[in-house]
Protein backbone atom coordinates (compact mmCIF):
# COMPACT_ATOMS: atom_id res chain seq x y z
CA UNK A 1 0.00 0.00 0.00
CA UNK A 2 1.04 3.58 -0.50
CA UNK A 3 1.35 6.02 2.40
CA UNK A 4 -2.18 7.30 1.81
CA UNK A 5 -3.44 3.73 1.81
CA UNK A 6 -1.35 2.30 4.64
CA UNK A 7 -2.64 -0.60 6.76
CA UNK A 8 -3.02 1.74 9.73
CA UNK A 9 -5.25 4.19 7.84
CA UNK A 10 -7.34 1.34 6.45
CA UNK A 11 -7.71 -0.04 9.97
CA UNK A 12 -9.05 3.32 11.18
CA UNK A 13 -11.55 3.44 8.34
CA UNK A 14 -12.82 -0.07 9.06
CA UNK A 15 -13.02 0.72 12.76
CA UNK A 16 -15.26 3.71 11.98
CA UNK A 17 -17.56 1.48 9.94
CA UNK A 18 -17.83 -1.37 12.43
CA UNK A 19 -17.81 0.65 15.63
CA UNK A 20 -19.89 3.74 14.84
CA UNK A 21 -21.82 3.88 11.56
CA UNK A 22 -22.36 0.59 9.75
CA UNK A 23 -25.74 1.90 8.56
CA UNK A 24 -23.99 4.76 6.74
CA UNK A 25 -22.45 2.12 4.47
CA UNK A 26 -25.54 -0.06 4.19
CA UNK A 27 -24.36 -2.70 6.68
CA UNK A 28 -26.48 -4.43 9.30
CA UNK A 29 -24.78 -6.10 12.25
CA UNK A 30 -26.12 -9.20 13.92
CA UNK A 31 -26.91 -9.52 17.63
CA UNK A 32 -23.20 -9.90 18.45
CA UNK A 33 -22.07 -6.98 16.31
CA UNK A 34 -20.65 -9.08 13.48
CA UNK A 35 -20.99 -8.45 9.75
CA UNK A 36 -19.88 -10.79 7.01
CA UNK A 37 -16.45 -9.96 5.62
CA UNK A 38 -17.81 -10.33 2.09
CA UNK A 39 -20.43 -7.64 2.72
CA UNK A 40 -17.87 -5.37 4.42
CA UNK A 41 -15.54 -5.57 1.40
CA UNK A 42 -18.41 -4.71 -0.96
CA UNK A 43 -19.22 -1.62 1.11
CA UNK A 44 -15.58 -0.53 1.34
CA UNK A 45 -14.99 -1.01 -2.40
CA UNK A 46 -17.83 1.41 -3.14
CA UNK A 47 -15.89 4.25 -1.52
CA UNK A 48 -13.55 6.37 -3.61
CA UNK A 49 -9.94 5.56 -2.79
CA UNK A 50 -10.70 2.17 -1.23
CA UNK A 51 -11.72 0.11 -4.25
CA UNK A 52 -8.46 -1.82 -4.06
CA UNK A 53 -9.23 -3.41 -0.67
CA UNK A 54 -9.35 -7.22 -0.62
CA UNK A 55 -9.25 -9.98 1.96
CA UNK A 56 -5.45 -9.93 1.87
CA UNK A 57 -5.45 -6.32 3.13
CA UNK A 58 -7.46 -7.32 6.20
CA UNK A 59 -4.96 -10.09 6.86
CA UNK A 60 -2.17 -7.55 6.54
CA UNK A 61 -3.80 -5.33 9.16
CA UNK A 62 -4.08 -8.26 11.56
CA UNK A 63 -0.33 -8.88 11.20
CA UNK A 64 1.13 -5.38 10.83
CA UNK A 65 -1.11 -3.19 13.03
CA UNK A 66 -0.71 -4.29 16.65
CA UNK A 67 -3.39 -1.97 18.05
CA UNK A 68 -6.15 -2.74 15.53
CA UNK A 69 -9.61 -2.65 17.02
CA UNK A 70 -11.51 -5.46 15.30
CA UNK A 71 -11.64 -9.23 15.44
CA UNK A 72 -12.47 -11.96 12.92
CA UNK A 73 -14.38 -15.21 13.48
CA UNK A 74 -16.02 -17.61 10.97
CA UNK A 75 -15.81 -15.28 7.94
CA UNK A 76 -17.28 -12.48 10.04
CA UNK A 77 -15.75 -9.34 11.50
CA UNK A 78 -16.69 -6.93 14.29
CA UNK A 79 -15.23 -4.14 16.35
CA UNK A 80 -13.82 -4.91 19.79
CA UNK A 81 -15.41 -1.74 21.12
CA UNK A 82 -19.12 -1.55 20.38
CA UNK A 83 -20.20 1.13 22.83
CA UNK A 84 -21.27 3.46 19.99
CA UNK A 85 -22.73 0.80 17.76
CA UNK A 86 -26.38 1.54 16.77
CA UNK A 87 -28.80 -0.88 18.39
CA UNK A 88 -31.80 -2.45 16.67
CA UNK A 89 -34.76 -0.80 18.33
CA UNK A 90 -38.49 -0.73 17.69
CA UNK A 91 -39.33 2.00 15.17
CA UNK A 92 -42.03 4.08 16.83
CA UNK A 93 -42.43 6.60 13.99
CA UNK A 94 -41.07 5.11 10.78
CA UNK A 95 -41.30 7.11 7.52
CA UNK A 96 -44.45 6.85 5.45
CA UNK A 97 -42.56 5.06 2.69
CA UNK A 98 -39.45 2.91 2.68
CA UNK A 99 -37.46 1.51 -0.22
CA UNK A 100 -35.84 -1.79 -0.96
CA UNK A 101 -34.57 -3.67 -4.01
CA UNK A 102 -35.08 -7.24 -5.21
CA UNK A 103 -33.34 -9.25 -7.87
CA UNK A 104 -34.94 -8.83 -11.27
CA UNK A 105 -35.34 -12.59 -11.74
CA UNK A 106 -37.28 -12.79 -8.47
CA UNK A 107 -39.53 -9.79 -9.17
CA UNK A 108 -42.53 -11.80 -10.39
CA UNK A 109 -42.31 -14.15 -7.41
CA UNK A 110 -42.06 -11.18 -5.02
CA UNK A 111 -45.20 -9.58 -6.45
CA UNK A 112 -47.14 -12.78 -5.88
CA UNK A 113 -45.66 -13.92 -2.54
CA UNK A 114 -44.25 -10.77 -0.89
CA UNK A 115 -40.75 -9.65 0.09
CA UNK A 116 -38.69 -12.07 2.13
CA UNK A 117 -35.19 -11.69 3.54
CA UNK A 118 -32.35 -12.56 1.18
CA UNK A 119 -28.97 -13.08 2.81
CA UNK A 120 -30.01 -11.42 6.09
CA UNK A 121 -32.17 -12.45 9.01
CA UNK A 122 -34.65 -9.68 8.11
CA UNK A 123 -35.69 -7.59 5.15
CA UNK A 124 -33.45 -4.51 4.94
CA UNK A 125 -35.16 -1.27 3.91
CA UNK A 126 -33.92 2.30 3.58
CA UNK A 127 -35.50 5.71 4.01
CA UNK A 128 -33.56 6.92 0.95
CA UNK A 129 -33.67 5.71 -2.65
CA UNK A 130 -29.90 6.02 -3.17
CA UNK A 131 -29.07 3.70 -0.29
CA UNK A 132 -31.72 1.17 -1.36
CA UNK A 133 -30.30 1.08 -4.88
CA UNK A 134 -26.78 0.81 -3.48
CA UNK A 135 -27.79 -2.25 -1.49
CA UNK A 136 -29.61 -3.73 -4.48
CA UNK A 137 -26.60 -3.45 -6.78
CA UNK A 138 -24.54 -5.61 -4.44
CA UNK A 139 -26.60 -8.64 -5.39
CA UNK A 140 -27.93 -7.67 -8.83
CA UNK A 141 -26.74 -4.90 -11.13
CA UNK A 142 -30.24 -4.61 -12.58
CA UNK A 143 -32.14 -4.89 -9.28
CA UNK A 144 -35.75 -3.64 -9.16
CA UNK A 145 -36.57 -0.77 -6.77
CA UNK A 146 -39.76 -1.20 -4.71
CA UNK A 147 -41.63 1.41 -2.69
CA UNK A 148 -43.09 0.04 0.56
CA UNK A 149 -46.22 1.63 2.05
CA UNK A 150 -45.41 1.57 5.76
CA UNK A 151 -48.90 2.20 7.15
CA UNK A 152 -50.43 -0.52 4.98
CA UNK A 153 -47.80 -2.91 6.32
CA UNK A 154 -48.49 -1.90 9.93
CA UNK A 155 -52.22 -2.46 9.40
CA UNK A 156 -51.38 -6.00 8.33
CA UNK A 157 -49.28 -6.68 11.42
CA UNK A 158 -45.77 -5.86 10.20
CA UNK A 159 -43.35 -4.60 12.88
CA UNK A 160 -40.47 -2.32 11.83
CA UNK A 161 -37.14 -2.00 13.59
CA UNK A 162 -34.61 0.76 13.16
CA UNK A 163 -30.91 -0.05 12.64
CA UNK A 164 -29.28 3.39 12.54
CA UNK A 165 -30.45 6.62 10.98
CA UNK A 166 -31.35 5.36 7.49
CA UNK A 167 -31.88 1.58 7.71
CA UNK A 168 -35.00 -0.25 8.86
CA UNK A 169 -35.74 -3.94 9.28
CA UNK A 170 -38.85 -6.11 8.97
CA UNK A 171 -39.42 -9.84 9.13
CA UNK A 172 -41.64 -9.87 6.05
CA UNK A 173 -43.42 -7.48 3.68
CA UNK A 174 -46.74 -8.95 2.45
CA UNK A 175 -47.83 -8.78 -1.17
CA UNK A 176 -49.94 -5.73 -1.95
CA UNK A 177 -48.02 -3.50 0.49
CA UNK A 178 -45.53 -2.20 -2.05
CA UNK A 179 -45.38 -0.91 -5.59
CA UNK A 180 -42.85 -1.25 -8.37
CA UNK A 181 -42.38 -0.86 -12.10
CA UNK A 182 -44.69 -2.79 -14.44
CA UNK A 183 -43.67 -6.25 -15.45
CA UNK A 184 -42.12 -6.59 -18.91
CA UNK A 185 -44.52 -7.87 -21.54
CA UNK A 186 -43.96 -11.45 -22.48
CA UNK A 187 -43.28 -12.09 -26.13
CA UNK A 188 -45.90 -14.33 -27.80
CA UNK A 189 -44.63 -17.79 -28.50
CA UNK A 190 -44.71 -18.53 -32.22
CA UNK A 191 -46.77 -21.62 -33.11
CA UNK A 192 -44.68 -24.49 -34.35
CA UNK A 193 -45.49 -25.66 -37.92
CA UNK A 194 -47.30 -28.98 -38.20
CA UNK A 195 -44.99 -31.89 -38.60
CA UNK A 196 -45.33 -33.79 -41.88
CA UNK A 197 -44.23 -37.30 -42.57
CA UNK A 198 -40.99 -37.34 -44.52
CA UNK A 199 -41.53 -38.12 -48.18
CA UNK A 200 -39.12 -39.23 -50.89
CA UNK A 201 -36.16 -36.92 -51.35
CA UNK A 202 -36.70 -34.21 -53.93
CA UNK A 203 -34.28 -34.22 -56.81
CA UNK A 204 -33.17 -30.84 -58.09
CA UNK A 205 -34.05 -29.97 -61.67
CA UNK A 206 -31.51 -31.10 -64.26
CA UNK A 207 -29.84 -33.65 -61.98
CA UNK A 208 -29.15 -37.28 -62.73
CA UNK A 209 -28.99 -39.81 -59.94
CA UNK A 210 -27.34 -43.16 -60.47
CA UNK A 211 -29.28 -46.11 -59.14
CA UNK A 212 -26.55 -48.17 -57.50
CA UNK A 213 -28.92 -51.07 -57.00
CA UNK A 214 -29.09 -51.52 -60.80
CA UNK A 215 -25.41 -50.82 -61.37
CA UNK A 216 -24.15 -53.37 -58.88
CA UNK A 217 -26.90 -55.94 -59.39
CA UNK A 218 -25.76 -59.56 -59.80
CA UNK A 219 -25.07 -60.17 -63.42
CA UNK A 220 -26.65 -63.26 -64.95
CA UNK A 221 -24.56 -65.25 -67.44
CA UNK A 222 -25.62 -65.02 -71.03
CA UNK A 223 -26.40 -68.71 -71.08
CA UNK A 224 -29.00 -68.29 -68.33
CA UNK A 225 -30.57 -65.13 -69.60
CA UNK A 226 -34.09 -65.42 -70.88
CA UNK A 227 -34.28 -64.12 -74.39
CA UNK A 228 -37.45 -62.40 -75.40
CA UNK A 229 -39.91 -64.34 -77.48
CA UNK A 230 -39.00 -64.21 -81.16
CA UNK A 231 -41.32 -62.55 -83.56
CA UNK A 232 -42.83 -65.37 -85.69
CA UNK A 233 -43.14 -63.06 -88.65
CA UNK A 234 -39.49 -62.22 -88.60
CA UNK A 235 -38.57 -65.87 -88.17
CA UNK A 236 -40.78 -66.84 -91.15
CA UNK A 237 -39.20 -64.27 -93.42
CA UNK A 238 -35.78 -65.37 -92.26
CA UNK A 239 -36.59 -68.96 -93.11
CA UNK A 240 -37.87 -67.99 -96.48
CA UNK A 241 -34.76 -66.04 -97.15
CA UNK A 242 -32.65 -68.98 -96.13
CA UNK A 243 -34.58 -71.39 -98.42
CA UNK A 244 -34.37 -69.16 -101.43
CA UNK A 245 -31.49 -70.32 -103.61
CA UNK A 246 -29.60 -68.20 -105.98
CA UNK A 247 -30.16 -69.19 -109.57
CA UNK A 248 -27.20 -70.04 -111.71
CA UNK A 249 -26.31 -67.54 -114.37
CA UNK A 250 -27.28 -68.56 -117.92
CA UNK A 251 -23.72 -69.04 -119.05
CA UNK A 252 -23.28 -71.81 -116.44
CA UNK A 253 -26.28 -73.85 -117.38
Amino acid sequence: MSKLRSPKQLAKFIDYILRRRPDEFGLVTDEEGFVRIKELLKAVNEEEGFRFVRQSHLDEIMLCVPDHSFEVADNKIRSKFRDRLPQHTYAQKPPKVLYTCVRRKAYLHVIEKGIQSAGFSRVVLSSGIDMAERLGRRSDRSAVLLTVQVQVCIDRGVVFFQAGETLFLADFIPAGCFTGPPLPKEKPVAAKPAEHEPGPPQRPAGSYVIDLSEKFATRVPKSKRQLPDADPRKDGNRLKKQKRKREKPPWRR
